[in-house]
């Protein structure tokens, strides 16, 4: 960690005595507690969420029925995530945050009591898993408003690529972790991730700083609020612009993976070889995140954003012609290394440009338009292989990239126009 190493500085009731503006922002305390929460629930998330189809599998249900769940946890998530948004605009921030990650424990606590007395019903662990997505979306909602309290302009950059590289190193232990657990027994990963959503809620009310969000005379009636967030969106052309890249650089990436993974079913790869092409692809994620903020500082925004673009079609591309198991690895593992400082450009941006009584509804409009179309890359990846070839699929990728490529340099002078 290096900087993160270093002992904490003392703390007080006042944000400007918790933060060292010419250091990591991980010396300050409530973002290291921040920091911390998210990595907790991402390794719990993924110590149950992996394995929970495999739990109704042994439990008797065909894989249709496991498969329903994992669909309606997804999209109960997707339908709450805006909603939430609102109310995180409107409400204390952080009691919305540790309220949200203990209903979250509630919900998979129950699960794993069935799963350890041998009691597993469909429909209980249907609403669970709803429960959870949606209460994980309501977190997220309040969670998207914290980094500008937490972390000084100066910071937002760095801020947000510890939070990628959290994200993606959670992504590269969590699926191990998982198994790990697993094989101990069935019920323990379920009882992990319990756990983490008990610690998440006592990190998030460790957090001193004011996280309340600043209104502009009374709350307006519901749906008016929702709509203003999407109407903030649609009138900021740099934030529509954002929503556009970031839909199609999710579907894209999903896309590629599914199809890595079907490839080298095709070719005869046993799961661990896959699985390696999965662990390549994160570990490129990781050090794509670590590098992001030093190289923010270095390169302007504008030729990020482009030759970023540019660089992932020739990648793309290669994918078409690879026959390793390994080359797929790699490629993925490139095109990850290049998309977190892209990331950190936009999502710093973003935030500079938002309100703060608008920074949840913004973030929940981004958020949902890039997973809304990120969930139909597994299905389409798989009628595309199937009904084309990987080759096919892969150089339309390549394509579709180009022209994403395309639209991003014909968009540069925006990101010039909201440099901080």
């Amino acid at each position: 960690m290096g900087e993160a190493e270093e002992k904490l500085q003392p703390s007080g009731p006042l944000l400007p005595e918790v933060h060292d503006r010419a250091g990591s922002p991980l010396r300050s305390r409530d973002f290291l507690f921040f920091w911390i929460a998210g990595a907790v629930d991402g390794l719990g998330t993924c110590a149950s969420s992996l394995f929970l189809p495999l739990i109704l599998l042994g439990a008797g249900y065909s894989a249709g029925l496991a498969g329903l769940v994992a669909s309606v946890a997804l999209v109960s998530g997707l339908v709450v995530s805006p909603v939430a948004g609102v109310f995180a605009d409107r409400w204390p921030r952080k009691p919305m945050m540790y309220t949200a990650a203990l209903v979250a424990a509630g919900a998979m606590g129950s699960v794993f009591v069935a799963v350890a007395l041998g009691h597993v019903v469909l429909i209980h662990v249907l609403v669970a898993a709803a429960v959870e997505q949606a209460a994980s979306a309501a977190y997220g909602a309040a969670a998207s408003g914290t980094i500008r309290r937490l972390v000084p302009p100066e910071g937002y950059s760095r801020a947000i690529g510890y939070l990628q590289a959290r994200d993606q190193a959670v992504q590269i232990v969590g699926p191990t972790l998982g198994g790990v657990l697993y094989q101990l027994s069935r019920w323990v990963p379920l009882l992990a991730d319990a756990v983490s959503f008990l610690l998440v809620a006592l990190l998030s009310r460790a957090i001193r700083t004011d996280l309340t969000p600043e209104r502009e005379g009374p709350a307006a009636p519901f749906t008016r609020e929702l709509a203003e967030g999407l109407r903030f969106v649609c009138a900021e052309p740099f934030l529509r612009f954002v929503v556009v890249w970031t839909a199609g650089i999710n579907a894209l990436l999903g896309a590629l993976y599914f199809h890595a993974v079907f490839a080298s079913h095709a070719r005869g790869a046993d799961p661990a070889s896959i699985g390696l092409v999965l662990t390549l692809a994160g570990v490129g994620g990781l050090l794509g995140a670590l590098a992001a903020p030093w190289l923010v500082r270095r390169v302007p925004a504008a030729r990020i954003v482009t030759a970023a673009s540019w660089l992932m079609v020739p990648t793309a591309a290669g994918l078409a012609f690879a026959s390793r198991t390994w080359a797929y690895g790699l490629l993925l593992g490139g095109v990850s290394l290049i998309v977190p400082s892209v990331a950190v450009v936009l999502q710093t941006r973003a935030v500079l440009v938002t309100p703060d009584r608008l920074l949840a509804r913004m973030g929940t409009v981004l958020g949902t338009a890039g997973q809304g179309v990120a969930v139909l890359a597994p299905v389409a990846a798989g009628v595309l292989v199937a009904a084309y070839g990987g080759r096919a699929v892969a150089l339309g990728c390549a394509g579709a990239f180009a022209g994403l490529a395309l639209y991003a340099t014909s968009r540069a002078g925006l990101v010039v126009r909201e440099a901080p």
